[in-house]
């Protein structure tokens, strides 16, 4: 499953509402990139989301 390491963000669930106001159930995808990262001195391959990229999360 794609989670973000650095903020943990992953699928939400919730409804879909028509405009008749039936709902039905629906899933959100957080907007995850597979970046690398060098933890260790080894480089590895991780799922970051693009807030953590975009505020410098994954240069901790």
């Amino acid at each position: 499953m794609a989670k973000c390491k650095y903020t943990g963000k992953s699928v939400m669930f919730g409804n879909k509402v028509s405009h008749s106001n039936r709902k039905t159930k629906r899933v959100q995808k957080a907007n995850l990139k597979r970046v690398r990262v060098i933890e260790n001195g080894t480089a590895k391959k991780v799922w970051v989301s693009t807030s953590a990229l975009k505020s410098g999360l994954e240069r901790v």
